[in-house]
C-alpha cells in the first residue's frame, strides 16, 4: 500500500510542478525582452539595379550549349533537382590541359579558317540543307539508342524522321518531319552507357575530337558500325563526306569563339560547361516533362553539338579489331 502512495504523492507533485513552470514561463519571456536593449535599424537606401546588357545571339547560343558564362556546374538552379551533380571526374587533368592547348591550336589554324572561309562562300539556306543532311544521317543511330534506353516511342519517332526526311526531304536535305511536328532528340551509345549504370566515368580530351569520357569513348566505337556514313565504300567519297561533317559542325560554334577567348580558365570552362551538358543528356531528359519551371534551352530539342562519330575519319571495322 505504501509504495502506491508514494507514486500516486510522486505524480500529483510532477503535475503540479508542470503547471507552475506553464504558468511562470509566458511572464519571464516579456520581462527577458524588456531587460534587452533595442535599437532601430534604418532601413538601408534602395540601390538602382545593375544596368546591364542585353545578351548577344553567341552569349545566348553560349548559354544553350553550356549554360551561364559564369556559373556553379555543382548548384546550377537552372537544372532540375536529379541533373546537379558533383564536379567533372577529372584525374588526367594534366594530360588534358596539354592536350586542349593542342586542339585548339589545330582548330585556330585549320579547324576555324576552314569553318569561316565555309560560312563566306556558302549561302546560309545551302548550309541549312548541309547541317539537315547530316542530323538526319544520325536518326538511325538515335532510333537504336533510344530502344537499348527503354524508349520505344522515341525510337519510332527517329526511324519516323529518318524516313520522312529521306524521301519528302529529298535525301534529308529539307526537314519536313520538323514541320510535322515529330521530335528531334539526339541519342548515342555513351548515353546509352550511362542509362544503363555507367554513372561516373573519366573526363578525357582526344586529340582533335575535344571532350569526352572514357564512357563516350566506348559509346563511339559502339555507334560507328551503326552509322549509314560508314557504309560507303569508296574511301575518298567517305572521307570527304566525314570531312564535311567536321567542317559543319565547326561553322555552327563559330558563334561562340568571342566567349571562348574571354574566359578566364578556357579549359575549366570546356570542362564543366561540357560535363553538365552531356549529365543532362544522359539524366535530365527523363525528367524534363515533370519539370515546368525548366528553361527553354533544356527543353528544346537540339543537335549535340559535339564532333559525332560519323565523321572520325579512322575508325576500327569489324575485321582484324578487339576491344578486350
Amino acid at each position: 500500500m505504501r509504495p502506491l502512495i508514494n507514486s500516486l504523492a510522486l505524480s500529483i507533485a510532477l503535475v503540479l510542478c508542470d503547471n507552475a513552470w506553464a504558468q511562470t514561463a509566458p511572464e519571464s519571456a516579456p520581462a527577458a525582452a524588456d531587460a534587452a536593449p533595442t535599437q532601430e535599424i534604418a532601413p538601408a537606401p534602395l540601390q538602382p539595379p545593375a544596368q546591364t546588357d542585353a545578351p548577344t545571339q553567341a552569349e545566348q547560343d553560349f548559354n544553350a550549349l553550356y549554360g551561364a558564362s559564369q556559373y556553379d556546374p555543382v548548384a546550377d538552379p537552372t537544372l532540375p533537382p536529379g541533373v546537379e551533380t558533383s564536379a567533372p571526374y577529372d584525374p588526367w587533368e594534366r594530360y588534358n590541359r596539354r592536350m586542349h592547348a593542342f586542339n585548339n591550336q589545330v582548330d585556330r589554324t585549320v579547324a576555324k579558317p576552314l569553318a569561316k572561309a565555309y560560312v563566306a562562300a556558302v549561302p546560309r539556306p545551302v548550309r541549312l540543307g548541309v547541317s539537315n543532311f547530316f542530323n538526319n544521317l544520325g536518326q538511325p543511330v538515335s532510333a537504336v539508342n533510344a530502344l537499348l534506353q527503354g524508349k520505344p516511342k522515341q525510337a519510332a519517332q527517329s526511324l519516323g524522321r529518318f524516313v520522312m526526311n529521306s524521301t519528302l526531304g529529298i535525301g534529308g536535305i529539307f526537314d519536313p518531319a520538323s514541320d510535322a511536328k515529330i521530335p528531334n532528340k539526339s541519342e548515342d551509345f555513351g548515353q546509352t552507357l550511362g542509362v544503363w549504370g555507367w554513372k561516373r566515368s573519366r573526363y578525357v580530351e582526344l586529340p582533335l575530337f575535344g571532350p569526352r569520357t572514357v564512357r563516350d569513348t566506348f559509346g563511339m566505337l559502339g555507334d560507328a558500325p551503326l552509322s549509314p556514313i560508314r557504309t560507303i565504300e569508296e574511301d575518298k567519297v567517305r572521307v570527304f563526306t566525314q570531312g564535311a561533317q567536321l567542317v559543319d559542325v565547326r561553322a555552327q560554334l563559330l558563334p561562340l569563339d568571342s566567349l571562348r577567348e574571354g574566359a578566364s580558365d578556357e579549359y575549366a570552362l570546356f570542362r564543366d560547361g561540357w560535363s553538365q551538358r552531356r549529365n543532362y543528356q544522359i539524366h535530365g531528359d527523363r525528367d524534363a516533362e515533370k519539370q515546368s519551371d525548366l528553361p527553354d534551352y533544356l527543353r528544346e530539342e537540339e543537335n549535340n553539338p559535339t564532333v559525332p562519330a560519323d565523321a572520325m575519319p579512322i575508325m576500327p571495322t569489324d575485321t582484324g579489331f578487339d576491344i578486350n
